[in-house]
């Protein structure tokens, strides 16, 4: 004969089975007026608000991965490169809020994988001579605004702006190539070229520490206008990537690295 316990744990089950109906119909309909709006489904993705696997399939995977701190500083991102008085109206002391990053543990903090990118103009200052620091200025502010959602839309981030050129981190090599080429392709006055790398470095909110940060930053400085150079470390974590082809490898040697280094140029292919 059944007991209490028994008559508990099935009046349970099946509280526990409601709930989760109900979750997952409010998430299909969450789901489904997001793709009606491609533009807020866009936003909503690039800022990691929700995973593009979730939109998909509502009941089978996580409404997002990122982190919540993540998401709010992505959304900051983007916002400021659409309207600039963004920070005005946001305030000094709800930025510092806004920025603030969970205290780190005990001891140095251990090295990580990642994909690194940096980028810069070539004849930056010659241009800045020429035409005055003004039109350096805009020129870089328009820049900016479009390389946000480039980086974004390839799971990067943009670490930090060094003069006119970028500190990038990418999650994986053909994120990383990608987005390298996506950034030297957008339009401006002077032509971009950037170096791309991978291998491991120490993490911050606001920097990458490391040896192979070096490498990338010594690659792309070594790259010329309108091209990209990536290390055969990159070429060998990518791999076969539709719609890129990588260059003859060769060796270079690079100040205050050390060994010499095997690169080689990237390029888009029909």
């Amino acid at each position: 004969m059944p007991g209490l316990g028994d008559g508990l744990g099935d009046a349970r089950a099946k509280g526990v089975s409601a709930v989760g109906s109900v979750r997952l119909t409010l998430a299909e309909r969450a789901a489904d007026l997001l793709r009606r709006d491609p533009d807020l489904k866009a936003t909503a993705v690039e800022v990691g608000l929700v995973d593009r696997a979730w939109l998909e399939e509502p009941g089978r995977h996580p409404v997002r991965t990122a982190p919540a701190l993540d998401v709010v500083q992505r959304f900051l991102e983007r916002s400021v490169e659409r309207r600039p008085s963004t920070l005005g109206a946001i305030g000094l002391n709800a930025l510092q809020l806004l920025a603030y990053d969970h205290p780190a543990s005990a001891g140095d903090p251990a090295p990580s994988p990642v994909a690194i990118v940096f980028t810069d103009f070539e004849g930056f200052t010659r241009f800045t001579a020429r035409h005055g620091d003004e039109a350096a200025r805009s020129m870089l502010t328009d820049h900016h605004r479009l390389v946000g959602p480039l980086v974004r839309s390839r799971g990067g981030k943009v670490v930090k702006r060094l003069g006119d050129g970028l500190m990038l981190a990418f999650p994986s090599a053909e994120a990383a190539v990608h987005g390298a080429l996506d950034l030297v392709d957008t339009p401006a006055e002077l032509r971009l070229r950037g170096g791309v790398h991978c291998g491991e470095a120490v993490v911050t909110a606001d920097d990458l520490i490391g040896h192979d940060v070096n490498i990338a930053a010594r690659v792309a400085a070594s790259a010329r206008g309108g091209q990209v150079l990536a290390t055969v470390a990159v070429r060998e974590q990518a791999g076969t990537l539709r719609g890129v082809a990588f260059g003859r490898v060769r060796k270079k040697a690079f100040k205050g690295v050390g060994e010499a280094i095997s690169v080689c140029s990237v390029r888009r292919v029909e």
